[in-house]
Order: structure tokens, then sequence, then C-alpha cells
């Protein structure tokens, strides 16, 4: 049950933060805007990113402790294992986990802690005094190690997603034969959505689709 609800709580930032995200196709003061505002709530920004990050250390915890609980309920292996209705999302949630984890820390260093690029120190603001955010995140997604990276962590989210954003109705208890397929296929659909609306950011800056406001 740990697992499902901060498994839900996780869902819907990843929703709010696509749609903040998304706000590049409208143009540099949309996506500026919009990180001003966050960054405006001041403490509460820190508070929210607080309770997000211990949001995200539970359910990796209780998560790895299940999977522990169930190696331990069968110490010795089958002879022969066959799959019937476990996914292969299902059979590797916590490596598609801990790795998503990993790119979520490269992903915080590398925009909100503005790391790894030489050009973030250069942008000056907009001219509203905005943070240039837009021209940050092409720049950023310019590096095709970057954004192949970004990719690959968002296809193991989805991974992830597929399975979980189902599953946690099992856990809750608020599953039944009838709508378990239902359930299973409005998960995937989901899933992949969120895998077409992340990535088509740095799909769109590789092809030149969405320049940088500012030439460096």
């Amino acid at each position: 049950m740990i697992v499902a609800l901060t498994g839900i709580v996780l869902m819907v930032f990843v929703v709010g933060h696509l749609l903040g995200n998304l706000q590049i196709f409208l143009g540099p003061e949309w996506v500026n805007g919009y990180a001003q505002h966050l960054r405006d709530l001041g403490p509460l920004l820190w508070l929210t990113r607080a309770f997000l990050l211990a949001t995200v250390l539970v359910h990796i915890y209780v998560t790895i402790r299940l999977a522990i609980d169930n190696r331990r309920a069968r110490p010795r292996d089958y002879i022969e294992k066959e799959h019937v209705k476990a996914t292969f999302a299902s059979r590797h949630m916590v490596v598609s986990g801990l790795v998503v984890f990993a790119f979520i820390v490269f992903h915080l260093l590398h925009f909100t802690g503005r790391k790894f690029n030489p050009q973030f120190p250069l942008l000056k603001n907009d001219p509203l005094n905005h943070y240039d955010v837009y021209s940050m995140m092409v720049y950023g997604f310019q590096n095709i190690y970057v954004s192949a990276f970004y990719v690959i962590g968002l296809f193991l989210l989805t991974l992830h997603l597929t399975h979980g954003a189902s599953s946690f109705f099992q856990s809750l208890g608020l599953n039944n034969k009838s709508l378990t397929p239902r359930l299973a296929f409005g998960a995937r659909v989901f899933a992949w959505l969120i895998f077409i609306g992340y990535t088509s950011i740095p799909i769109a800056v590789l092809l030149g689709i969405v320049q940088p406001a500012q030439q460096l």
C-alpha cells in the first residue's frame, strides 16, 4: 500500500512536470514565466522538493524490501520458471526504478543545479528579467549524449509505469477480474503518452525545430 500511495504521488508529479516542460513549444516567455513562478514560491518550493525526494526514497526503500521479502519467501529458485502473467516490466521494477532514480539525480543536477554544461553560466536573463530556462533547455538537449540518456531514462520510466500505474489499484484492493485488463491497457496508454510527451522535447531540439532564444 505504501508503494502504491507513493507511486500515485510521483505519477501526479510526472504529469505536472510534463505539462510545465511542454510549454517550451509555446515560446520562451511561457517557459521562463513558469520557471519564475516556481521560484517565486520560495520556501514552499523547497518544501515540495523535500516532500517529493522523501516520497521517492520511501518508494524505493519499500519496493526493495518487498523484493527481498519475496526472495526470502522462496530461498530455493524454481527448477523451471515460466512466466504466465508477469510482464518484463513487472519482473524488473526494482532495477528500472533504481536506474530511473539515477536519471532523476542527473536531471536535477543538469537543469536545476545547472551543471555539466559550460553554456549555462553564459545565459543572460530574458527581457522580463527572468532566467532564460528556455535557452538552457535547448542548449542542454543539443548535446546528443544528454538527450540519449534522457530518452533511455524515460523509456525505463515508461516500463516502470506500464506496470505500476495499474498495479496500485490491486495494492489498494480496488481491482477485479473484469477490470484488470482495462486497467493494464490504460496504464500502457498513459505510460507511452508520458514517454511521447517528454521525448518530443529533445527530439524537437535535435531536429532544430526548437532554437535557443540566445545565441552563444
